[in-house]
This record gives structure tokens, C-alpha cells and sequence, in this order.
């Protein structure tokens, strides 16, 4: 039998958050046809959006607006914000609360993606702890009056010589944000190693507002565990569920103490390729082709460990339309089972980074220069055409 975790919920002010298990905002991932797979398996947690880029959205960029959109069935929307410059965020989040486009705000500290963190934002920014408060002072100033919770996604920090998740914590605490997610790993580590929970608990001893913890939790048992191990209010599943979205199902399970899990067979899988192809379809205001495009990244995890050959996949590759994927989903054995040996596998990104991109001479001080000022917002480097 699992052991079963008690996590009491989490008031975030408009909402109360009953299961306090996280879809982590993902690139490219999280749009709402996905998060809808993901929460008809799983608790009532949080589905977050992918990462709006504050400029673009300010810029009425249609990719933007369209990453804003939530499906009817989302009774309460959570949006994660990225940006560096504290003037753009808040004129988002002011977009945000105006038009009515979210129910919840995260920021983005923790994206390590070279083009992000090179201009000083994602997981680098907590590094200039007077930029990081500013614009967590902005954007709860714009969204706390409105009832519009803000919380902070962060990592460990740059490197393992230049941490900053204690400082971002605290300040993210001190600003009003009703709770952080500490990924347990560093830029440098991007996707690469072990995640190093320890650094959860040290959070959860030192904070007062919720800690949730995220990386490495592949299965449900990984989730019981963090929570064991760390004492986090929650947890957040980013790359276990690229691919898996049951695996919101087998977590609510293993919290409730049962050992059930949610194993279903290629036909089962090929069912949720075809239904995640019609989102698509609708996410993309009736484009098949884009819908199938953006699929196949998804087909790929959803594969990993089938034994259905290169043959297949190649096909799902060249798919430009709704019929073609159901047409190789019929071609499936549909009761092949699945594949266990691979469940607790990494999938998406696993590297380390090859090298931290940051701005000229970022790590030489934790506050910003005026010339620092200048270089990233006289220019407006945020990048407004997505």
C-alpha cells in the first residue's frame, strides 16, 4: 500500500486551491488543449499557461493573445508572466486585471533557456535582488487590488557559486506573493542531473507562505516523496507529464493512499493522441495542419517505450491533418500494454547547459548599475514578435 500524504489546501485569496498539485507552465506544452487532458485525469489543483512574454502581450502580438486563452471548462485560469523590465510587466499584468484574461499570476524566475536568461531574465534575473523585488512590487500592485493572486516560480540559482533562492524567497514573501516553486536545480544545471530537493526543505523551514517543490517527479511515487522528503505544501510536474497526462490521476491516487494507477494500453493512448489532435484543432481556430504540427512533438512522448518502430513515427511526422492521425492511430495493436520500465524515465530535455548565458558582466554585483539599467530597457529588448 502507499503511504499516503496529507496536504492541507492552499488559500490563494479568490480561490482555494484543494489538491496543491501544479501543471508547471511549459513552453510550447501547456496550452489549454493539454491542461484540459491533464485535469480530467487529475485533482483540483492548478493548470498554469504557458509563459506569455509581457512585451509581446503589450504588443498585442496575436501568438500571445492566443497563449491567453483559456478553455470554458477552466474555472479558474492561472497565467504565468515572463519579462525583465518591471515597467512592461506591470502594463501586462494591468492588461491582465483590465480585460479580465486570468484569475491567477505567476512569474517566470526560473526558465534557463539561453536567449532568456542572456538578456538577464528567466532564471537569471533573482541575481539583481533590487530588479526581482521591483517587479514583484509592480505586479502585486497592480493585480492585489484587483483580488489577483501573484506567486514566483524560481530556481537554485545561477551556478552552485552564485545561488540566489533564499534572497528570491524572502523578498517574493516580504512582496505579497502567496506562494513560490522552487525547481531544485541551477541554470548551469538547465535539465541535466538530479534535481536537489534539499533545497526545498530548506525553504520550507524558512518561509511562512507555502513552499511547492518541483523536478525530477516522474511518477506518483516520486510526488509522495518530495513531499516526505522536503515537507513542500505541493508539488509542481513539468517534464513528468509531456506525454502523460494521467499522471495527475495516479498523483491524486498515491495522495489518497491507493495504489491504483492509470496504465493504458496503446489503444487507450491512441484515443488521446486523436482527441489532443481535435484541441489542437480548435486551439488553432481550425488550422489541422498547424494542430498536427504542434502535435508532434507530443506524439513522440506519448510513444516513448511502445514498441511501435520508426516506421510509425515517421508517419505521425508527415500527418497534415486530423484523418491522417487517426488513420496511423487505427493501424495500433490496441492492446499492447504499457510500458512500465520506462515510466520513471526522463523525457523532454535532459542536458546540461554547455554554458550560462547572461549580460556583460552580470554576476559582478547582486544590484543593478545604471549602465545595466540603461542596456536592458532603453531598448526595449524584449522580444515582441514571439
Amino acid at each position: 500500500m502507499t503511504s499516503s500524504v496529507h496536504l492541507p489546501s492552499i488559500d490563494m485569496g479568490n480561490h482555494v486551491v484543494q489538491t496543491p498539485v501544479l501543471l508547471s507552465p511549459m513552453a510550447g506544452v501547456t496550452n489549454w488543449p493539454f491542461r484540459v487532458l491533464c485535469r480530467e485525469y487529475g485533482p483540483d489543483g492548478l493548470y498554469v499557461a504557458e509563459m506569455i512574454t509581457a512585451r509581446a502581450l503589450v504588443a498585442r502580438n496575436p501568438k500571445a493573445e492566443r497563449l491567453c486563452r483559456f478553455d470554458p471548462s477552466e474555472s479558474y485560469r492561472s497565467l504565468q508572466l515572463y519579462g525583465v523590465n518591471p515597467s512592461i510587466v506591470q502594463q501586462a499584468a494591468r492588461i491582465v486585471v483590465d480585460e479580465n484574461l486570468a484569475d491567477h499570476i505567476d512569474l517566470n524566475f526560473g526558465c534557463p533557456v539561453p536567449k532568456v536568461t542572456r538578456r538577464g531574465g528567466g532564471s537569471a534575473l533573482p541575481w539583481k535582488n533590487d530588479l526581482f523585488r521591483e517587479l514583484l512590487q509592480r505586479v502585486v500592485a497592480v493585480a492585489e487590488p484587483a483580488g489577483i493572486p501573484v506567486t514566483a516560480k524560481i530556481r537554485i540559482g545561477i551556478d552552485d557559486d552564485h545561488t540566489t533562492f533564499r534572497d528570491s524567497a524572502h523578498i517574493a514573501q516580504e512582496e505579497g506573493c502567496k506562494f513560490v516553486t522552487l525547481h531544485g536545480r541551477t541554470t548551469a544545471q538547465y535539465y541535466g542531473g538530479h534535481a536537489h530537493w534539499e533545497t526545498i526543505a530548506e525553504l520550507v523551514s524558512q518561509l511562512d507562505i507555502p513552499v511547492i517543490g518541483n523536478g525530477d517527479i516522474w511518477t506518483a511515487q516520486d510526488a509522495v516523496n518530495m513531499v516526505q522528503e522536503t515537507g513542500c505544501a505541493g508539488v509542481a510536474i513539468g517534464r513528468g507529464c509531456q506525454g502523460r497526462p494521467w499522471l495527475f490521476g495516479d498523483i491524486a491516487a498515491a495522495f489518497a493512499g491507493s495504489d491504483e494507477r492509470i496504465n493504458p494500453t496503446l489503444g487507450t493512448v491512441g484515443q488521446i493522441i486523436v482527441r489532443h489532435a481535435q484541441l489542437l484543432t480548435e486551439f488553432y481556430d481550425g488550422d489541422e495542419m498547424m494542430a498536427v504540427h504542434d502535435l508532434r512533438k507530443h506524439v513522440a512522448w506519448y510513444l516513448k517505450g511502445f514498441p511501435v518502430g520508426g516506421g510509425t513515427r515517421a508517419a505521425f511526422m508527415k500527418c497534415e491533418s486530423v484523418a491522417d492521425v487517426q488513420a496511423q492511430v487505427d493501424l495500433f495493436d490496441p492492446d499492447v500494454e504499457f510500458p512500465q520500465a520506462i515510466a520513471d524515465k526522463p523525457r523532454g530535455r535532459v542536458r546540461y547547459a554547455k554554458k550560462v548565458h547572461l549580460p556583460y558582466n552580470w554576476l559582478d554585483s547582486r544590484e543593478m548599475t545604471a549602465q545595466e539599467r540603461a542596456d536592458m530597457f532603453d531598448d526595449d529588448p524584449m522580444d515582441a514578435s514571439y
